[in-house]
């Protein structure tokens, strides 16, 4: 089949298959890049060292992540038109024009091997081409439980809830690096949320008799309880206003006019972690010691 774009309304994509496969290498180097300067490493975070004390600087570092690419995404407005699943942007495919970069991009970062790091979940798994380079991950986790993914979740929850909130409303037409900008926030909060599956196992490991009881009788609840860490959870909103402020504070120089001014509302970034992060973390927890003794 072929696909290839449509010449209008939108010029900056006519330039056929070339031109789009090309913006798709470079949003993915962007992408890594990106993340990698973020987390302040490449490597798998829960491969190197696995404990409490190492889980918990992971999760402190995803934070870090999550705030810097939401400040990146604020730059731009919303520019509807390129979730609009019924302007059949791309010839031959169904779907929003987002949904169909995200797509290729992840087909791409998969034959360089990203999603053989157990730390990573895709989107669009079912898409997925092998890696073309060998990459051996520490495997840390219980193989029936690690396919845990709740990325749908996370998906619908970014564009039709949190993206609303925080970007501003208007059409620039600068569709590439709006995606760029989804990707790199979808892909932060992805391996947050997701890292719960190595929280879960470290718990397990440290209280394995703790756990079975709950785990054998399917009792969710139960397990929900042994997870959650009211006084944990109040400083995580803590921790991630602050850092919102501090990242996304408008800076002058000899003047304090833009006080109080930020790129992206920390009340934006307590509630993403309250209302969403912290609870899907817990929901993939849930589902991981549910598949734990399997």
């Amino acid at each position: 089949m072929n696909i290839s774009l449509v010449w209008s309304p939108f010029p900056m994509f006519c330039g056929g298959m070339r031109v789009l496969f090309g913006l798709i290498i470079i949003l993915t180097t962007l992408s890594r890049h990106n993340s990698a300067m973020a987390d302040g490493n490449s490597s798998s975070d829960a491969g190197n060292e696995f404990n409490l004390d190492s889980i918990r600087k992971a999760l402190i570092r995803q934070e870090d992540t999550i705030v810097f690419c939401l400040i990146e995404r604020a730059r731009f407005p919303s520019n509807s038109r390129l979730y609009n699943d019924s302007l059949d942007l791309v010839t031959g495919f169904s779907g929003s024009l987002v949904h169909f970069i995200i797509q290729e991009t992840e087909a791409i970062q998969a034959k360089a091997g990203r999603y053989e790091n157990p730390e990573e979940n895709a989107f669009f798994p079912e898409n997925l081409p092998p890696s073309v380079v060998s990459n051996k991950y520490p495997q840390v986790l219980h193989p029936p439980a690690a396919s845990v993914n709740v990325s749908t979740k996370i998906w619908e929850m970014y564009f039709n809830k949190l993206l609303p909130l925080f970007v501003r409303r208007g059409d620039d037409g600068n569709f590439a690096s709006t995606a760029a900008s989804d990707l790199d926030c979808l892909q932060a909060l992805s391996r947050r949320i997701h890292y719960g599956k190595f929280v879960a196992e470290i718990k397990f490991r440290d209280a394995p008799q703790e756990y079975a009881a709950a785990i054998r009788s399917k009792d969710r609840d139960a397990l929900m309880k042994l997870l959650t860490f009211e006084k944990v959870e109040e400083m995580v909103k803590k921790r991630v206003e602050k850092k919102a402020r501090a990242f996304g504070q408008e800076v002058t120089v000899g003047n304090n006019e833009h006080l109080g001014n930020f790129k992206v509302d920390p009340a934006v970034v307590v509630r993403l972690f309250d209302e969403w992060v912290m609870p899907f973390t817990k929901f993939v927890q849930v589902e991981y010691l549910l598949r734990r003794l399997d």
